[in-house]
């Protein structure tokens, strides 16, 4: 090169250098740019949050979630292409962080419920057992089916107890009773599986049910626990009749019909009532709801004397018998209430009730009072042993709108004239059949349906079931369990930690 071209070839130098400098330049305001962009867009979508939080009192919705997680996804996804060398250093410590987000979100299970756990602390509640901590894989709230939880359809078999007598130790043990049992194992699996319902569905109503509720939406969330949980198909499964939530002085057979605005308040004494059926083959349980500790010795009295009742059933035992020794039980009971002593009474014309297939009250009824009914329960048979008590008179008449209606299980076929009888008629048996059901559920499938109804009910098609109420201002309680006689023992098939 000569020397005349070097003073050019320094300023081409010098040129190039000047335009590296202004594109490093360039290039770092753009990524300056891009780095507040992604900050604004962080701080925007974290004011989001907040503004759904503050309107909701509960978090952001759902939608909102999902956008969030692709979001912080794909930042995460850029993040890691301009890191470069810098990611491999801090590699280990994002990773274990992206672990414990996803640990986090596997707790989360379809339709926001979150994993549950079986332990439940019940001391809110009066005279009722907390539920212990074991082996639990429902959701919460319950969105998994029996038939899910336990595939192999072996179902948890309930409180086992032997029959009263010296034939109770015999039969335990006999090889040809547990042989001619396996005969039944199916229709007893069917049993234990409206059981573990009842059981999930109650520890579930045991965790949400608070003052200032109201009535309608217990016994709504209730009925809707109880047919995902049953897997509720026509009349193959579903809910055995509707729930009870008799209230004070009503000791059963209420439940709101629509338009009903009755809050629970905390000094009320309410009665939960309800039961899941398997192809006819239904379970009867009820317990007793109080936040005030006034109740104890009422609500005591009758928990105390069901579980007399339970104790005394069995094979060859006689009806009557086992109403005196539930009336002995719960009337050595008083309660003071606002100052004043009752004496618990026995409430004389209420019972418990053999069950039948499709049939909730199949003939035989269990006394709690003491009486000449010498009439012995026997081999095969299924109880509802249910005890009421009562602050009042301890007698209840019919009172109140009524609720519930079932068809009558006897009933001969009557010609209707009416043609929307008729088609109200066919609605109930095809929906509900022998089984119980309420008015609020006749509005789903039959909208104007009172004068129908009662047109069926004058013919003695369709039998009402009013509530059943003591005096006003008095209190009553409930408690009740299913029994089965098996041939080799009685199985408490209810039975829960709670009760």
């Amino acid at each position: 090169m000569d020397k005349s071209e070097e003073p050019q070839v320094k300023q081409d130098e010098l040129t190039k250098q000047e335009e590296e400098k202004k594109a490093l330049v360039t290039e770092e305001a753009g990524a300056e740019v891009q780095a507040e962009g992604a900050k604004k867009k962080k701080k925007k979508k974290n004011n989001k949050k907040k503004n759904a939080v503050a309107d909701t009192g509960e978090g952001a919705p759902e939608e909102e979630k999902k956008e969030d997680a692709k979001e912080e996804k794909k930042e995460g996804e850029e993040e890691d292409e301009d890191s470069g060398a810098e990611g491999e250093a801090t590699g280990d410590g994002e990773a274990k962080k992206k672990k414990k987000k996803n640990k986090k979100k596997k707790k989360k299970t379809a339709g926001g419920a979150v994993a549950d756990k079986r332990e439940q602390d019940n001391s809110r509640f009066r005279c009722l057992g907390s539920w212990k901590a074991g082996d639990w894989s429902q959701s919460y709230p319950p969105l998994k089916p029996m038939t899910t939880l336990f595939k192999e359809g072996e179902f948890p078999i309930g409180q086992i107890m032997e029959h009263p007598g010296e034939q109770g130790v015999k039969r335990i043990g006999d090889a040809e009773l547990r042989a001619k049992e396996r005969i039944f194992e199916g229709d007893y699996d069917k049993l234990r599986r409206a059981a573990e319902v009842h059981r999930q569905t109650r520890k579930y109503a045991q965790k949400f049910i608070q003052p200032g509720m109201k009535i309608m939406d217990i016994t709504n969330e209730i009925e809707a626990c109880n047919r995902r949980l049953i897997e509720a198909n026509g009349l193959e499964a579903g809910i055995a009749f509707p729930t009870g939530a008799s209230l004070n002085h009503v000791a059963a057979h209420w439940t709101p019909n629509l338009g009903d605005e009755t809050v629970l308040k905390y000094d009320d004494v309410m009665k939960i009532d309800y039961g899941s059926h398997v192809e006819g083959l239904m379970t009867d349980c009820a317990f007793t709801v109080a936040f005030n500790p006034q109740y104890d010795n009422l609500i005591q009295a009758v928990k105390e004397a069901t579980e007399t009742g339970i104790k005394e059933a069995g094979i060859d035992a006689r009806l009557g018998e086992i109403g005196a020794a539930i009336q002995e039980t719960m009337e050595a009971y008083e309660v003071e209430i606002g100052n004043k002593t009752y004496q618990v009474k026995a409430i004389r014309n209420l019972c418990g009730h053999s069950i039948g297939r499709y049939n909730i009250h199949a003939g035989k009824s269990v006394p709690i009072v003491a009486g000449s009914n010498m009439t012995k329960m026997e081999e095969g048979e299924q109880y509802a042993i249910e005890t009421f008590g009562s602050t009042g008179k301890g007698v209840v008449y019919d009172d109140l709108d009524c609720s519930h209606y079932m068809k009558n299980f006897h009933a001969e076929k009557v010609p209707l004239r009416n043609s929307k009888a008729k088609q109200l008629l066919y609605t109930i048996e095809r929906e509900y059949g022998t089984l119980a059901f309420c008015r609020k559920w006749l509005e789903e499938h039959f909208p104007r349906h009172i004068v129908p109804l009662k047109m069926l009910v004058d013919a003695d098609v369709i039998k009402a079931y009013p509530p059943l109420s003591d005096v006003p201002g008095c209190f009553t309680a409930q408690f009740e369990h299913t029994i089965l006689l098996r041939p080799t023992c009685k199985e408490v098939i209810t039975r829960g930690e709670d009760f």
